[in-house]
């Protein structure tokens, strides 16, 4: 057999064999792409809802921060209950502010001024363009200390002092001494706490129980002056 015979035979079996292979059926193993890594779920926001007053159902972000713990729907529907609902004419200040959602509560069901303090930049950002959003003249955003900005209140300026200061810090004894000198004699002190406080514990601020709940690893709290 000459060369370019052995040549050409070697030519019609490569030809064959590619025929074979593109008729036949795809590997699934071999057809599939493989996937790509998959990207790291983003840190989003959750959210809650007011759920009382003139913004009721309006939608709150909730950014996941340290410390964060927005106070939950039945323990704020209970306060508020607690309170009568409607606070017209009132001067608040929500003394660690977070989400906003304590102190736009009392600003949805008329409150006349509510000071919101927060000192993480990010969430003092976000407070201030929820309040743009909702046209809220009578809510004020301040980023900076909550103790220091009750200590700055004249006192017995204010009907409603909201509290729920971390619960690792060291906020909650002198967060009460500056509330109770701040609230008005017939006002109130919220306070939210990891833990119950009595009318011993409060008594060194001159406050008194008035109301308590416990909600999970949550116990609520409403203070009026002793």
């Amino acid at each position: 057999m000459s060369r370019s015979t052995l040549r050409g035979s070697a030519i019609q079996a490569e030809i064959r064999k590619a025929q074979a292979a593109a008729a036949a059926p795809p590997d699934p193993k071999k057809a599939r792409p493989k996937p790509a890594a998959a990207a790291a779920a983003p840190k989003g926001a959750g959210e809650i809802r007011i759920i009382g007053g003139q913004w009721k159902r309006t939608r709150l972000p909730v950014a996941q921060r340290p410390g964060l713990r927005p106070t939950p729907d039945r323990v704020r529907e209970t306060l508020f209950n607690w309170l009568g609902q409607d606070l017209a004419g009132w001067r608040c200040l929500d003394a660690f502010a977070g989400t906003g959602a304590l102190g736009l509560e009392a600003a949805s069901r008329g409150a006349a001024s509510v000071l919101l303090v927060e000192n993480d930049a990010a969430l003092a950002a976000q407070l201030t363009t929820l309040q743009q959003r909702l046209q809220a003249g009578a809510v004020r955003v301040q980023r900076g200390d909550g103790v220091a900005a009750l200590q700055q209140a004249a006192p017995a300026s204010l009907d409603l002092v909201l509290l729920d200061p971390p619960f690792d810090g060291p906020f909650f004894a002198p967060a009460l001494q500056a509330a109770a000198r701040a609230v008005a004699a017939e006002g109130f002190v919220y306070l939210e706490a990891p833990r119950a406080w009595t009318d011993e514990d409060l008594a060194v601020a001159g406050l008194a129980v008035h109301r308590h709940l416990k909600a999970g690893a949550v116990h609520a709290h409403l203070l009026r002056r002793a």
